[in-house]
């Protein structure tokens, strides 16, 4: 009957049932301390006394002679003094030992009582955009927690619906911006592999910026169609993820030569299960973003590594690092560390935040060091 009453109706009935009892050892503890100590003043009376045998116990008679009554009446208050200051302290001890034990029932009880809000509280934490559907909680047996789980679910459905809006919407635009940039980029190559004789310099270095900023554009789309895509991938693929590291190391070996970079590749034969596709993207932003911003003649490490069923994959530069305050706002999109300088490199500020997508797509998590030799790692955990 109580798993079926209401979080209020248990609390209540608890609490009552605890103060009853409390109430219930208070009385009795009164009462019997009560008697014990009056039993004593009546055991010294007597003793002072000379009782007559036949008398009832509720009458007590003392002949005491004039010269001695000086003595018991100093007797008699002393020992009741005493009596009083031992009952007061006793008492203080019991109630202090009974309040103590009543804090702790109490709180085990309550703690007992609230545990299915405690479950309720850890599945919320385990929401994210990309497992809302597996996030819906069930009935509860409490009617509070109840109502609030239905309430909970159809929210979880209406942002499952927003995200669903969002994706589509981010798709469809993406594909309706790629057609005509592939269009201007084909116009574009058509161009420049003619001459031109009679055009001049500025004419030369505008078709230069649109062609620059038309392939800054495709790079932003492709990116935007991959964050779009990233939930219906299949992630059960069994990936090598040693071989996958240096098959990034080789794609971007040219990119590395130009910028005067050395890559290096430390990963023991790890394997772990999610997107090939995806992994592979993610691996390749790392490293390229830490040779675009690295330092001539600086290095990029990249290692893969197996502890307790994690797998643990960190991408070390000997760049300029990046400022403590701004490590959070990385993974934000189109958020750049120096403006300028990703301008100049061409960084269109979503390569990050794709990463950080996969991570999270995958149930892992990332983070950002210092590296000791200087520079960034980013470690991600699988």
């Amino acid at each position: 009957m109580m798993r079926r009453m209401s979080l209020q109706w248990r609390i209540t009935i608890i609490t009552t049932l605890f103060i009853a009892v409390i109430c219930g050892c208070l009385t009795m503890f009164v009462y019997k301390n009560g008697v014990y100590y009056i039993d004593l003043l009546q055991d010294t009376v007597d003793a002072k006394g000379d009782g007559e045998s036949g008398k009832e116990p509720d009458e007590i008679y003392i002949n005491i002679p004039d010269d001695k009554w000086d003595d018991f009446a100093n007797d008699f208050s002393l020992q009741v003094y005493n009596n009083k200051a031992d009952y007061k302290k006793r008492s203080l001890l019991f109630s202090t030992l009974l309040a103590l034990l009543g804090g702790v029932v109490t709180y085990y009880i309550v703690g007992h009582a609230l545990k299915p809000l405690k479950k309720f509280s850890d599945k919320i934490e385990e929401v994210q955009a990309q497992n809302l559907s597996d996030s819906r909680i069930e009935e509860n047996e409490v009617k509070e927690l109840n109502q609030l789980s239905v309430s909970y679910n159809k929210m979880l459905e209406r942002l499952s619906e927003a995200f669903e809006m969002q994706r589509q919407f981010t798709a469809n635009a993406a594909h309706e911006l790629r057609t005509p940039l592939a269009l201007m980029q084909v116009q574009l190559d058509l161009y420049n592999s003619t001459e031109h004789p009679g055009n001049d310099e500025c004419t030369g270095h505008t078709i230069a910026m649109i062609t620059e900023q038309n392939e800054r554009l495709s790079k932003m789309v492709k990116t935007l169609l991959d964050m779009s895509e990233l939930r219906i991938t299949v992630r059960d693929e069994k990936i090598m993820v040693d071989a996958l590291v240096e098959e990034v190391l080789e794609d971007l070996e040219p990119l590395a030569a130009e910028k005067n970079v050395e890559l290096i590749g430390k990963c023991k034969p790890v394997t772990m299960t999610g997107s090939d596709i995806l992994i592979y993207r993610l691996v390749y932003n790392l490293v390229e973003n830490a040779i675009k911003y690295n330092h001539p003649e600086g290095k990029v490490t990249v290692t893969a590594c197996q502890k307790e069923k994690k797998v643990i994959l960190s991408v070390a530069d000997t760049g300029s690092g990046i400022p403590g305050e701004l490590r959070e706002r990385v993974f934000e999109p189109f958020f750049r560390v120096d403006k300028s300088r990703s301008r100049e490199l061409g960084g269109v500020g979503l390569g990050l935040a794709l990463v950080h997508e996969i991570v999270k797509a995958h149930d892992g998590s990332i983070s950002i060091k210092d590296n000791p030799s200087g520079g960034t790692v980013f470690e991600v955990v699988f």
